[in-house]
């Protein structure tokens, strides 16, 4: 198939920029009716407007990038890339007890009424969602760079749907590869994709499996591939007995950058899951964590090639789905 693109060029380094992820986007095998810069003659400021909510959300609660980061995944890995985790109502995805803890639906939300004023039934709120995670990331320090858009909104969302197609935080290297193949991605992905721990929280009962409580009440750390001096700070802040809603930061040491501190953390049995602590402690993953342990570059260049393969997981595109006119409910 012929592909013809034209590429607008504003400074030499953001031609640069977009020739690499042009070429990034034409050697996968992404969906071909997606395309950057999709709404430079419906809505040209369509991603500004989100840049411009997540970056104000962000300076005030450090807590949205990560939000926003995990809401994606959520999104993307149940249904497709389709903001069908936002719909709203009995028995839809949002509703069930996995995606209880999520969050960042307001600056959706925001960016979606404000687009509504400015290009009305255009923007879909699956660009919204995938945009709003990438600049989430550059909030945070991480590498920026255009994605293709042109996503449409799914009209399905059943909470069935969702624990089957996310990861549990006690998965097996096994149990990840099979869900990752299942959505087209690789193990580099996997690897790759799991670098978002480096930003975000966590609730205590999503690592409670790697302790014990005994008969006095207190927890003794039974998975020997975390660090004893990390385990009794995490068990200092989640006691037995703790709040539903106490958390802990996935990275101990930059908690809010996007940085490639989580392989360094890793590498210091300081991963704060168990499908974490996997990554290190197998043969497959372990070189590509040392990699992106030492090099923060390397790290980055990899994240914005998975990052263009997870935004694209089953998109509906063309005469699929629908532009909503509210993120949390379909037309």
């Amino acid at each position: 198939m012929e592909m013809k693109i034209t590429v607008s060029c504003p400074t030499p380094n953001r031609c640069t920029l977009l020739i690499l992820v042009l070429f990034s986007f034409a050697a996968s095998p992404l969906h071909a009716s997606l395309s950057i810069n999709f709404y430079a003659s419906s809505c040209p400021t369509a991603e500004l407007i989100v840049s411009n909510m997540v970056r104000s959300a962000s300076s005030s609660d450090p807590t949205i990038p990560g939000k926003l980061l995990r809401l994606l995944f959520h999104d993307c890995f149940v249904e497709g890339c389709d903001a069908s985790v936002l719909l709203q109502g009995n028995g839809t995805e949002r509703s069930d007890p996995a995606n209880t803890s999520l969050g960042g639906f307001s600056v959706i939300d925001s960016a979606k009424r404000v687009l509504e004023i400015f290009c009305p039934e255009t923007v879909s709120c699956a660009d919204i969602v995938a945009l709003a995670a990438r600049d989430a990331v550059v909030t945070a320090g991480g590498p920026a760079f255009e994605i293709p858009t042109g996503r449409r909104d799914g009209r399905i969302s059943d909470a069935a749907n969702v624990r089957s197609n996310i990861v549990d935080t006690s998965f097996t290297m096994i149990e990840m590869i099979r869900l990752f193949n299942s959505k087209g991605l690789s193990l580099d992905d996997l690897v790759t994709l799991s670098g978002a721990h480096t930003i975000g929280v966590a609730h205590c009962n999503a690592f409670s499996d790697r302790f014990q409580m005994d008969s006095k009440g207190n927890l003794t750390l039974i998975d020997t591939s975390l660090d004893n001096t990390y385990a009794k700070e995490l068990m200092k802040k989640c006691p037995s007995g703790s709040s539903a809603s106490k958390t802990v930061n996935n990275d101990p040491e930059t908690s809010f950058a996007f940085d490639n501190q989580y392989y360094i953390n890793l590498l210091g049995h300081k991963g704060l899951f168990q499908s974490d602590s996997v990554l290190v402690g197998d043969e497959r993953t372990s070189a590509r964590v040392e990699a992106f342990a030492n090099d923060q570059e390397t790290f980055f260049q990899s994240w914005r090639d998975s990052f263009l393969k997870l935004t694209t997981i089953g998109v509906k595109t063309d005469g699929e789905g629908e532009i909503r006119q509210s993120c949390s409910f379909a037309n």
